[in-house]
């Protein structure tokens, strides 16, 4: 047996696993409905909005602070996209017939989660300027990766793979 072909094996059946079992959480009402305002946040609105309260709060301080995390933002969108222009991995939905989208997706493929991606970047770099701000930012980072499982449009690689790039962004940007 190839160890490496099996190691990938068993990592995708664990991917398949945790993916359908946090999709049968979300199918109740009560689950679905937080986590997808979690995750339509995390499209960019609640980042869009620390920043604008951040400068409206704290005026020039907060600007180095705000640029780095808009920079660090633009970085992750480019480095992203071209990662799921090259990996084409197919959303959890459309590859297991057991999983159902429970929200819209905002392109076609899966791998990295740029949700993800994004939260833990800004959340690192907001976190060194601000570190009050971990308090908020942390937990509602944690939310965004979990929605994207269980709205069924990721799988947990593609959170840990967004997770673990963010963190690289985040902390090349930084110096780090």
């Amino acid at each position: 047996m190839n160890l490496p072909a099996y190691s990938f094996e068993r990592i995708a059946r664990w991917d398949d696993a945790v993916a359908l079992r946090f999709n049968r959480a979300g199918r109740s009402a009560w689950m679905r409905a937080p986590f997808r305002v979690v995750s339509r946040l995390g499209d960019g609105a609640a980042w869009y909005a620390l920043m604008l309260a951040l400068l409206l709060h704290s005026g020039a301080e907060a600007a180095p602070g705000v640029l780095h995390m808009i920079v660090a933002g633009l970085t992750c969108t480019a480095l992203y996209k071209w990662l799921k222009g090259r990996t084409l991995r197919l959303r959890p939905y459309e590859a297991h017939p057991g999983i159902v989208p429970l929200a819209a997706p905002l392109d076609h493929y899966s791998f990295p989660s740029g949700h993800t991606l994004h939260a833990v970047t800004f959340t690192l770099v907001a976190v060194a300027y601000f570190p009050w701000l971990a308090w908020i930012t942390v937990p509602f980072t944690l939310l965004v990766a979990a929605s994207r499982v269980m709205l069924g449009l990721h799988y947990p690689s593609d959170v840990l793979a967004g997770a673990l790039i963010g963190a690289a962004v985040a902390g090349f940007s930084l110096g780090f």
